[in-house]
């Protein structure tokens, strides 16, 4: 199946960087200021990946907008200040995306982390250049919903579902992909349990960035072979 991928959508946040502490330290601050009791960051991590305002809603037990709103906002004003650089990449990533856009294979990022945010970070680590486009959700919320934002992409890149394939550790970034008919594909390296993975049944599982880059190189070449042998 994987020898038909083309365009591959990368999640961010636990596929291609670790966000923990960036992401943990700012939930932290905002919920300071509320006088909330701020979990140690441990008890925060299954934060990464889900759209943060539901984060927030269960955090804060309220579904109160005005007061997720403020959430947002507080979590916002220090992470485009210090938390957006609180990150890391994950080993092998900027080689493996290398491999991939040289092969041949169009990649696009897809987050649900604000756009403007998103497209720092890859310049920050300097693998801007390995993306086609980079898409994320907005400030206002749109485009948060990973589901949603994968049929955006489809639509505006004019891409075939059947040759698409997405890549994310989370259930949102495999539920997302199913919904829209493409491969999917988790990492089992992220911040997605093994129980979520099991119960989410993406297509493949990867245990690193490196195995993703070589399977679909050696998988990739197979089907060429296989075409020209015909």
């Amino acid at each position: 199946m994987l020898s038909n991928t083309l365009n591959i959508l990368f999640d961010l946040d636990g596929t291609l960087t670790d966000p923990r502490e960036g992401i943990t330290r700012c939930i932290q601050y905002a919920l300071g200021q509320f006088n909330e009791v701020i979990p140690p960051w441990e008890q925060l991590t299954w934060c990464i990946g889900p759209p943060l305002k539901a984060s927030f809603a269960q955090l804060l037990n309220t579904g109160d907008p005005i007061m997720l709103d403020q959430a947002l906002a507080h979590y916002r004003k220090r992470f485009s200040e210090k938390g957006l650089f609180e990150n890391a990449l994950y080993p092998g990533v900027a080689s493996a995306l290398d491999d991939l856009r040289t092969a041949g294979f169009k990649l696009f990022l897809a987050t649900s982390k604000p756009r403007v945010f998103a497209r720092q970070i890859l310049d920050h680590f300097k693998i801007t250049p390995y993306f086609h486009t980079a898409y994320g959700s907005e400030l206002d919320g749109r485009l948060s919903d990973k589901g949603v934002l994968i049929a955006h992409i489809i639509e505006k890149e004019g891409l075939d579902s059947s040759a698409t394939l997405m890549v994310g550790d989370r259930v949102y970034d495999i539920e997302g992909g199913k919904k829209n008919n493409v491969m999917t594909a988790a990492v089992a390296y992220g911040y997605g349990t093994p129980d979520e993975i099991n119960a989410a049944n993406p297509d493949v599982v990867f245990e690193s960035i490196t195995d993703i880059s070589q399977t679909l190189l050696f998988k990739s070449k197979w089907a060429r072979g296989a075409s020209q042998s015909q």
